[in-house]
């Protein structure tokens, strides 16, 4: 039985923690998009240690029971996403971040959101 995605937040984060990611922000998703619930965005030091964190992540979801973790970026770890369905995980190298800057794409207001307020 895969685990519900509350605990599968619980484990991303517990895990970037325990490992040292840095900055680490959660975005709520719920009511901006279908693709998912929650989505994470850390920084690693160095590209040993963006991909290090990346497969703890992975790994630790695979033992808590989550078979269909998918994983972009491990060649380069520049920029590593892990689509853990409910739960997606970012993780930069900080000037990558910085570029793209997603906390701020996805924290934004919606334009129907603005218009209401």
């Amino acid at each position: 039985m895969s685990p519900a995605p509350a605990e599968v937040l619980k484990i991303v984060l517990d895990i970037l923690d325990d490992n040292k990611a840095e900055e680490v922000q959660t975005i709520d998703l719920k009511g901006k998009t279908s693709i998912a619930d929650a989505m994470v965005v850390s920084s690693g030091r160095s590209h040993r240690h963006v991909g290090a964190l990346a497969d703890y992540v992975v790994q630790a979801l695979k033992e808590a029971g989550l078979s269909q973790v998918r994983v972009e970026g491990v060649p380069a770890c520049d920029w590593v996403l892990v689509d853990a369905g409910d739960v997606i995980v970012h993780i930069f190298r900080p000037e990558v971040r910085l570029f793209y800057n997603l906390e701020k794409m996805w924290t934004a207001a919606r334009p129907d959101d603005r218009l209401a307020g």
